[in-house]
């Protein structure tokens, strides 16, 4: 089985990916990393998460083999759903999880984010946002892939902020929903493992400041009335104020 790891970027989907992938391997599945390496799908599951891109029939295919050879494994997205996913969701091939995080708050960790590696001068995907404007175009896309995932089914959906305040919780429904033995030695060390502040120097955590509301003193009024207008639709039902 395919364990798809989706997240809206600069919202903690390293962190939900980190902690769904050792919790699966807590439970014995597969490190996805011997899984490229064995099935040669280095050009498919990229980066040190093992990031499949888009979910297209082509790349699904060629990493469902491996699941149908009785392997399980975590691999991780940003993209939005398909009919490829969809299937293996319906076969039992896929079980995925989704989560998301304040839009506001997201955009402007990406470009801090991007600027950061500018100045260092090691570029990353995000360092071609370089202005308020370009940072509103850039979320409103994922925006719209998170209303995708919202209209899907089985889906395990979670905010980064319920994860940061309500830790447990969101842990327990995660094991819940990866069907793990929560009692474990072993899992309930992941879990600790991932706590926030469980430890100074803390890995796998993927976020910088990650303070929920930051952008409330990062963006200008007018600033911040643009992005009420864009994203009225959207604010509410994602459960945020505007």
């Amino acid at each position: 089985m395919i364990v798809l790891s989706v997240g809206m970027p600069r919202a903690g989907s390293g962190w939900h990916y980190n902690l769904i992938h050792d919790l699966m391997d807590a439970a014995g599945a597969t490190d996805v990393r011997d899984i490229r390496e064995k099935y040669h799908l280095q050009n498919i599951l990229t980066e040190v998460n093992c990031n499949i891109g888009v979910l297209s029939w082509r790349r699904l295919a060629m990493v469902a083999v491996p699941a149908l050879m009785g392997n399980t494994f975590v691999i991780k997205a940003h993209s939005g759903p398909s009919s490829a996913s969809r299937l293996l969701s319906t076969l039992g091939l896929l079980r995925a999880t989704y989560i998301y995080r304040d839009p506001r708050d997201a955009m402007l960790s990406a470009f801090d984010y991007g600027q950061r590696a500018l100045a260092k001068g090691h570029p990353n995907a995000f360092s071609h946002i370089s202005d308020f404007q370009k940072s509103v175009d850039f979320m409103m896309e994922y925006v719209h892939i998170w209303e995708k995932w919202m209209a899907e089914k089985n889906v395990l959906v979670a905010r980064y902020e319920d994860l940061l305040t309500s830790y447990d919780a969101e842990a327990a429904r995660l094991v819940e929903y990866l069907k793990l033995d929560g009692s474990r030695p072993e899992v309930r060390a992941v879990i600790e493992k991932y706590r926030p502040g469980a430890n100074d120097g803390q890995q796998g955590l993927h976020f910088y400041k990650g303070k929920i509301g930051r952008f409330r003193t990062s963006y200008t009024n007018d600033q911040q009335a643009v992005l009420r207008d864009k994203l009225k639709a959207y604010l509410p039902r994602m459960g945020y104020d505007a």
